[in-house]
């Protein structure tokens, strides 16, 4: 038998305990990002980059300024006015029905970004997830709708709303919506694409219905994709000049969006329309009008880098 003598017994189990907590500890040390090194080619990078910022942001600091100015030096190409008016912006609601036309375009924005951005999830859930006969020819005429300009349905597109009386009303702006876009469906269908398929099998043996499946998983694990068409189809509807044109210029001023507001004030003003050239509320106007595509942007930027990088995983 082995003996085990005092010089070889292990310590008393407090005495291991004070000589641990004796001990000294070492701290983690967090790794720091190495210095940056002005070389000559992120120097000439960060002046270009700067530049193209500039040259940018050269516009609308032009109409800043321009906003700010009398009538008479609207247009002198300073960026610094030599006469402040800041009354400009208190006129402008007198001169105009500004306030209107803001509404107007928020209205018809939000219902055409509603509308083809559920209709196109829906569409592309359908292509995406359902496999038939057919179904790559059918996605194919689909996308061939992206070839026709928009020059060539405009005629058969007015005299539809016009069989339906629905002309000098909202509903052509946001409608077609109601039917998806051929670019929308396209995108939502390629997000769907790389969605697991077995979530939806696992579901459907659960007893999960084909619209649960769309409304339970596939759209919220799509919600990055549809911000951005939400995102795109609101700017496209906002800046929506030409069927504003079409459906809207014969009813009064009070119902125009803000971009056919916009070209009715620059009319309005005209010397050669009888006004008196007081293009700085036009000015006012256009740059109140950029300020909520500004924060819709801003709101939306983190689900654009969020959709970029989901699609960079996947591929």
């Amino acid at each position: 038998m082995t003996t085990i003598g005092p010089s070889t017994a292990p310590p008393p189990a407090p005495a291991l305990a004070e000589a641990v907590d004796a001990a000294p500890t070492e701290k983690a040390v967090e790794p720091q990002p190495p210095p940056t090194k002005w070389t000559v080619g992120r120097i000439l990078l960060t002046a270009l980059l700067v530049g193209f910022a500039a040259l940018f942001l050269y516009p609308l600091v032009w109409l800043i300024a321009a906003s700010l100015k009398p009538a008479s030096q609207v247009f002198d190409n300073s960026l610094i006015p030599r006469t402040w008016r800041f009354d400009n912006y208190v006129e402008i609601w007198n001169q105009l029905p500004l306030l209107n036309w803001m509404f107007n375009s928020v209205a018809i924005a939000l219902l055409a970004a509603a509308a083809v951005s559920i209709s196109s999830s829906v569409v592309a859930f359908g292509f995406a997830y359902f496999r038939f006969p057919g179904r790559n020819i059918l996605f194919g005429l689909v996308l061939g709708t992206m070839m026709l300009p928009a020059s060539v349905t405009m005629i058969p597109m007015y005299l539809i709303w016009k069989e339906t009386g629905f002309l000098g009303t909202w509903v052509p702006l946001f409608g077609a919506n109601l039917f998806g876009s051929a670019f929308y469906i396209f995108l939502q269908r390629q997000f769907y694409l790389g969605l697991p398929r077995e979530l939806f099998e696992a579901a459907r043996m659960d007893g999960s219905s084909y619209w649960q499946l769309f409304w339970r998983i596939a759209m919220p694990l799509s919600i990055p994709s549809f911000i951005i068409v939400f995102l795109f189809e609101f700017q496209a509807a906002w800046n929506n000049f030409q069927g504003a044109l079409i459906y809207l210029n014969a009813g009064s001023v009070e119902d125009f969006t803000a971009p056919l507001g916009i070209a009715y004030a620059m009319t309005k003003y005209s010397p050669t329309a009888g006004g008196q050239g007081d293009y700085q509320y036009v000015m006012v106007a256009s740059l109140l009008v950029t300020l909520p595509m500004l924060l819709l942007f801003s709101f939306g930027q983190r689900y654009f880098i969020e959709g970029v990088a989901t699609q960079g995983r996947k591929g």
